[in-house]
This record gives structure tokens, sequence and C-alpha cells, in this order.
């Protein structure tokens, strides 16, 4: 196990210091951090590491036999020098100080060769994933259908029916993995009435207002139609949750339960992780998991290594086979999008990221305000950052971040090469 004891480090954890938040007894009203403002700038860094005192949560357990993690840490790995998005020269470390940075890992090979803790987050601190969480459930699609529990061709009504009348009927499963449904829904985090920001409501994770659907399920089946499904790729966050509500219905199990026993407990986590539920229990599967840091690095190992763990398959290979090398239509889908202005070349399938670069492909599990989690076989790299943003998104922060992840692992892999 590791120390609770938080590391020290050279650098702040952003621009800026940050407010004290939840400060007294009871807290001041000034540092006061409530479900209505928690996504708020000033309370962000507070609330991702201290979730389950905001929102309902279901605890996703770890094993009884964490699997360790070797560290041969290498001060180099700081010292990595990139060029910023904006033309300037920057280190590894620069990179982390300048964006929110609450925690960093770095394995090569299965070890951790750099690792950093900023503020008041420790090696034991479970932190928001936000839409990284997306990629955890696209894993758990992938061992259901590698086992005949699910189909990913069939449609999304042959699992629930309820949604029958909504913008998902005629949609498969595969079209929720690739974010390739037609269904009427804005992730526009900064417009108040973005369907995004109305289903938080109902999700718990903004105070209901009257009128509202109790519960996002029931939410989901009001969703109309914007167009034809399996056109364009576009971001809707609802086709992760009407995923996990596919999924628990083909399991007939919760997901808090099928992330722990699936993945969980595979890959040898150290600590229990947790889930939000909405406020009839069922799990927030677009972005509520929290997980310590450590743990997350587990993950992004087991995306590398083809989804073995210890020569145990966890995930199939094929599933993550498919993802890296998807139909052309899927990069098609990617390309005709603005998101190509921002990540050239790139492709999205079954709940990842994918984006080209000098040391080959890499996958990406993101999320919003800076989560990450950056796997390159190519270089045998995994990066994880947690952040706090105070924006949702910034596409500066996310490209000289995966270019001093890049620049990394290519520092990495050149060194173990000229030491073969």
């Amino acid at each position: 196990m590791p120390s609770a004891k938080k590391p020290v480090t050279p650098a702040q954890a952003s621009p800026a210091e940050t407010p004290d938040r939840m400060v007294g007894f009871p807290p001041s009203a000034d540092s006061l951090v409530t479900l209505a403002t928690w996504q708020d700038p000033p309370n962000v860094r507070w609330a991702f590491q201290h979730m389950r005192e905001i929102i309902p949560t279901q605890p996703i357990p770890a094993g009884p036999r964490p699997r360790p993690l070797a560290t041969a840490l290498d001060s180099r790995v700081g010292e990595t020098e990139l060029t910023r998005l904006d033309g300037s020269a920057a280190t590894a470390v620069d990179v982390f100080a300048d964006t929110w940075t609450d925690a960093v890992i770095v394995l090569h090979d299965g070890e951790i060769v750099d690792e950093r803790y900023f503020g008041d987050l420790t090696p034991t601190t479970p932190h928001l994933l936000m839409s990284v969480t997306k990629s955890v459930v696209g894993c758990v699609a992938g061992i259901l259908a590698g086992e005949g529990t699910l189909d990913p061709e069939a449609p999304v009504t042959k699992y629930v029916p309820e949604v029958a009348d909504s913008g998902y009927d005629g949609a498969t499963v595969r079209h929720l993995l690739d974010m390739r449904t037609g269904v009427a829904f804005r992730e526009a985090y900064v417009e108040p009435d973005a369907e995004v920001r109305v289903m938080e409501r109902s999700m718990g994770w903004r105070p209901l207002l009257e009128g509202d659907p109790l519960g996002m399920y029931d939410y989901l089946a009001t969703l109309g139609t914007a167009g034809a499904h399996g056109g364009d790729f576009t971001y809707r966050s609802a086709d992760t949750d009407m995923l996990g509500w596919v999924l628990e219905r083909a399991s007939g199990r919760r997901m808090a339960d099928l992330v722990s026993s699936l993945l969980w407990v595979p890959i040898g986590a150290e600590h229990d992780a947790n889930i939000t539920c909405d406020p009839v229990g069922s799990a927030v599967h677009d972005g509520g998991m929290s997980a310590a840091a450590r743990d997350l690095a587990r993950f992004g190992q087991l995306l590398l290594d083809d989804g073995f763990v210890d020569g145990e398959e966890v995930v199939p290979a094929s599933w993550l086979a498919d993802a890296r090398n998807p139909p052309p239509a899927v990069r098609q889908a990617f390309a005709n999008t603005d998101n190509e202005q921002v990540l050239t070349g790139g492709w999205y399938r079954s709940k990842f990221w994918f984006v080209p670069g000098p040391g080959g492909d890499a996958l990406v599990c993101l999320g919003i305000h800076g989560q990450m989690v950056y796997v390159n076989r190519t270089t045998r790299t995994v990066c994880v950052k947690f952040s706090s943003w105070p924006d949702a998104q910034n596409p500066s922060y996310l490209i000289d971040t995966l270019r001093a992840f890049g620049a990394i692992g290519t520092r990495l892999s050149s060194t173990s090469d000229a030491n073969a």
C-alpha cells in the first residue's frame, strides 16, 4: 500500500492560488460548496476530491489482493522538452504547473517512472474522472460482448423497450458505443439550457426543477430526434448513459458491481472507487466515477497490454484491436466534424479517443476539466492526469498535455532502446 503522506513537489498546482473551500464548522458562507455550485471554477478542485460529500455514490470495491506497481522514478521525465500549441518552448513540468494539475503518473513498461501530487490530493484520494468513466463503461461493454451477454449490433430497444418512442428508437448498441446516434442532445457546457445541463438535474448533479424527470433514465426516454442514426460522430454524454442502461439490463447487474467484478478486481486495484448515482439509484455512466490515480494507471496498463493482466484476458483483445483499427466509416465520421481541427487524423471508437502522433497512435480517455489517460503502445507508456481546469474545455491545455505525454514517451523509449 502506498503511503498516504503527500509527496513534496516542486511546482504549484495551478497558475493561481485556489481559495480554500468548506472552511469552518459549519463552513463559512464564502467557502461553501453545494450541489448548485460544485462545478463553478472556485469550487472544482475541492469538489472533484469530495464527490461523496456532495452527491450520493455507490461503492466500486477493490479486491483483497492489490497488484503491485513497481517504481523506478526517473527525474528526467519532468525535464522532457516540447513545443506548446502557441509555439513556445516548455518542459513537461511547465505544462503540469500551468494546467491546473492535481496528479500525474507516468508508467513505462509497467513501472512508475514519475508520480506527482499537488494541493491536497494524496495517493489514496479518489478524484472525479468525469468522462474517463465512459471508457471504463466501454470496457464493460466489451467484456459482456465477449461473453455473449451483449450483442453490439442489436437495437437498443431489444434491451430497453421503454425508449421505443424516443430518439433512440432504431439506434443500435454500436451507435451508442461510437456516439453516432441521431438523438437530439447538445453537449454545450456553457449553455444553461443545453440538454447536457438539463440532464444533470435529473441525474442529481444539479438541483431538480419543477417538471424535470426524476432520474436519468426517465430523462433519456424524453429525448427526441435530430437526424439519422449512423451519421457523423457527435459527442453526446446521453449515449453513454443509454449504453449503461443497456448493460445493466443485459447483465441484470448494476454498473458499480459490473465495474468492480469485471475490471477493478481483475486489474488489482488498491482502493475502492465509487460512482455517483441519481435520485432513484441509477449510476451516472457518462462521468460519475471517482478513483485513485494509481488505480487509473492500472486501468491504463490493462489497455496497453491488449486487455491482459498477468497473462489473463480481462477485456477481449479483439475488442481493443477493433477500436484501434476501425472501419473506414468510423474515421470519416470523425473527420467530418470540428473535432478534426483539434485532434487531426483522430477517431472515436467504443468510448475511446485515438490521436495520431510522431510516436504512434495514442489511445486516450478524456474527461472535462482535464482528466486523462494516455496509452501509447509504440512507446510503452501510460500517463494519467487529474486536473481542475476552471473551464470544462480548454484546447490549449489539452494539446499541450498530449504533446508533453508524447514527448515523454519518445524520450523513455529512446532511452530504453539505447540501453538494450
